[in-house]
């Protein structure tokens, strides 16, 4: 029980994504009936899967929601903005009693059952509304529908039932009057047309007074279900030839329900009376039909119930086109389930770490094959180390995901602040199909939520002043996401007034941060708003304002290994761009040596190696075909000691679309790295995103590409400046500069 507990909280979560999801397209006008259809379904489906794990608590509140959703699908209540709030509270509700659940509770906590309780009445209010305006006008469809009728200059029939009856000859010795069952008809509606069919009259030498021979076609206008209106005929069912099909307008009414039955494996004949398309009876009927048939010839086909029933004028063959696409719907979707399992998170992490074992025994497999110099180990060797990568990439594929379903979750968040700021906002979201590791996603969403609600407070300004600086009155958050050399690229940019330099200078001068009249760059002004406690908020809010985020932000993304840079126009608006690695496990490397020690830098970072020529540099600065690259020395770096060989090389890196150079002493070749964090104590050490573990068991260092570009850009921009000021001798001629 507990396996089916959880596996339905799981997909619970899943279809209020879904419901949250469309009621927020709803409220920004979407109008496609399929999105309504959708919404009803999440929550028809979570009641119904209540039901079946015992929980009452969710069955009862989701059959209120569900109350509501029918009269917006029957078009008896209109979408407000105070619905969507109501309905939008609801999902939140729900997701409560999950949590609840989850925890093992099936009755909600005094607090949850009265807020619970609140909601209920509040979304009863909606449906209230439309009963009353319903009692208020009894008759009123029926009377609206013989007024449309009238104006049209003629009798039209295409909004009615047809029945079509022929009576029995016993009909009449067994007690029945066939016009005390029309008479009786007249209880569910009425009567729009009807003609006698009496080609079954014998001559009349041959008539017997006691035998019926009318039949008769009658156009009938009604609300009535297909059942009740057969029922009129009960009494005389089995001495009569009877076929009921709807009218027109309800020919789209069962393809519709018939649509949003729940996608379980069923006959044609069970979804059509599900649906009430057809009848019990009916389909019984077709069925007798169907085996009385005789039997196909070899290599003929049998006849289809469809066929039939169409056939017998039972049902329009549309409704029975809509009936097999949804069993074909159905069929394939099962089919596609039974491909897919559910696996724990958990397993899927200790398969990656096991993973990583086998790449470093791989590795030092591959070592030893190589110092033995025996051609065949080596061989068989590098067949293993394909076949450890093929695995590798597998593996780390099954714990992918779209970072879709965390940008998705903000159009809530979006929508909820923008109301509660009185600003009208939009979202955004492209690149949502972009994969990444689960891993980074899951510790992804709190800067990502403390990004957006900044650019919603501080960037989007009110709509008096967006419009009267020439903008449109809606704000636009954006959320994009792409891939750019193995790492995720992850921006927050709206389009409001952009940082503004001159307050965070000020702020930064009270807080002591910089010194009055200091000479610092825009980019080292901006990224002071990731310093602890720093805000240039004038007053605060509910979302922002105590300079308590920003570090936290900054801080986040660097324990993933990532960075976050800041670009704005005042004015205009901010961007904030995040980088981060595809995935915190395996990656492939370069391996390179300083002196005694080895250092990986990613491979997917390396643009060319080559050898260092003193001929070329000038200070920290090398002429790479023309174009100047600003480089830095690992030695010289990391204080390593010892002889600095006759010959070095450079590793030219890109990081950001920025370039450098990294002086090495050695160049190892590729090497497939795992990850191994180097734990708190070393968190701040700039330029070392990891450790790994080499073939030989020595430790190798995992170099921060990110941070040593932007290293040896500062270091030469400094050298540079100090050179302008007079304070190093001249180094460069105009032409070399």
């Amino acid at each position: 029980m507990e396996e089916i507990l959880g596996v339905f909280i799981q997909e619970s979560r899943e279809q209020l994504e879904e419901m949250e999801a469309g009621l927020l397209r709803m409220e920004q006008g979407d109008h496609d009936p399929e999105t309504l259809n959708a919404i009803f379904r999440a929550a028809h489906t979570i009641k119904g899967g209540s039901g079946v794990v015992e929980l009452t608590m969710i069955e009862r509140f989701t059959h209120g929601v569900e109350n509501v959703l029918d009269k917006l699908r029957n078009a008896e209540i209109g979408v407000t903005g105070a619905l969507i709030t109501a309905l939008l509270s609801g999902c939140d509700h729900l997701g409560a009693l999950l949590d609840l659940a989850e925890q093992g509770s099936t009755e909600p906590a005094a607090d949850l059952a009265a807020a619970g309780a609140k909601l209920t009445e509040e979304l009863r209010s909606f449906i209230g509304g439309a009963v009353a305006s319903a009692q208020a006008k009894p008759g009123t469809p029926a009377e609206s529908a013989a007024a449309v009728e009238s104006e049209g200059g003629g009798e039209t029939t295409h909004d009615c039932w047809h029945i079509s009856v022929r009576f029995g000859r016993n009909v009449l010795r067994n007690g029945m009057d066939p016009a005390a069952i029309l008479r009786y008809l007249l209880n569910l509606g009425e009567i729009a047309h009807i003609t006698t069919i009496a080609d079954a009259l014998p001559a009349a030498e041959d008539l017997d007074p006691e035998a019926c021979y009318l039949g008769f076609e009658i156009n009938f206008r009604s609300h009535a279900e297909k059942s009740a209106i057969e029922k009129v005929f009960d009494f005389v069912r089995d001495d009569c030839e009877l076929h009921i099909l709807p009218p027109y307008s309800k020919v789209v009414d069962y393809m519709k329900l018939i649509q949003e039955l729940p996608e379980e494996t069923m006959r044609l004949g069970e979804i059509l009376v599900k649906s009430g398309a057809i009848t019990q009876e009916e389909l019984d009927e077709g069925l007798s039909a169907q085996m009385d048939r005789p039997k196909p010839e070899e290599g003929a086909s049998a006849p289809h119930l469809g066929d039939i029933l169409v056939e017998q004028h039972t049902i329009q063959p549309e409704i029975v086109e809509a009936a097999i696409a949804k069993q074909k719907l159905v069929t394939e979707k099962k089919a596609d389930e039974a491909r897919l399992i559910r696996v724990h998170a958990d397993k899927l992490d200790h398969l990656i770490d096991l993973v990583g074992e086998l790449v470093i025994a791989g590795a030092s497999a591959n070592l030893l094959a190589q110092q033995s110099k025996q051609t065949v180990l080596v061989e068989t060797t590098s067949v293993l180390s394909r076949l450890v990568e093929n695995i590798r990439d597998s593996a780390l594929q099954l714990r992918m995901v779209q970072i879709g379903e965390t940008f998705n979750r903000f159009h809530r968040v979006v929508r909820d602040a923008a109301k509660e700021m009185g600003k009208e906002i939009e979202l955004v979201i492209r690149g949502g199909e972009t994969e990444l590791d689960k891993s980074v996603v899951e510790k992804i969403g709190d800067p990502l939520m403390h990004l957006v609600r900044n650019a919603m407070d501080h960037g989007i300004e009110p709509a008096a002043a967006r419009i009267a600086r020439g903008k449109p009155g809606k704000g636009r958050v954006e959320l994009n996401a792409s891939h750019d050399s193995g790492n995720i690229i992850i921006e927050v940019a709206d389009d409001g007034g952009g940082l503004n330099k001159e307050r965070i200078r000020k702020k930064a001068e009270e807080r002591g941060l910089i010194n009055p009249g200091q000479a610092i760059t825009d980019h080292e002004l901006i990224n002071l708003i990731f310093e602890a406690g720093f805000s240039t908020a004038e007053k605060v809010t509910n979302l922002s304002g105590r300079g308590v985020g920003m570090d936290v932000v900054r801080r986040n993304i660097q324990a993933l290994r990532g960075n976050v840079e800041v670009h704005t126009e005042e004015g205009q608006g901010s961007r904030f761009t995040i980088r981060l690695p595809l995935t915190l496990a395996i990656i492939d490397g370069f391996l390179v040596a300083v002196g005694d020690a080895s250092y990986v830098i990613p491979l997917d970072n390396v643009v060319e190696c080559l050898e260092l020529h003193g001929d070329y540099t000038r200070g920290n600065m090398l002429n790479l075909r023309g174009e100047v690259l600003p480089f830095i020395r690992l030695r010289e770096f990391f204080d390593v000691e010892g002889e600095v060989p006759k010959r070095e090389n450079v590793v030219v890196v890109s990081a950001s679309g920025q370039k450098a150079g990294i002086v090495v002493d050695a160049l190892l070749g590729e090497f497939q790295t795992v990850i191994k964090s180097l734990g708190s104590l070393f968190r701040h050490l700039r330029g070392i995103g990891g450790s790994t573990i080499l073939g030989s068991g020595e430790v190798a260092l995992i170099l921060d590409v990110q941070a040593l570009t932007e290293l040896a850009g500062q270091h030469e921009e400094g050298r540079l400046n100090k050179l302008r000021r007079g304070e190093l001798p001249k180094l460069l001629t105009q032409e070399q500069a």
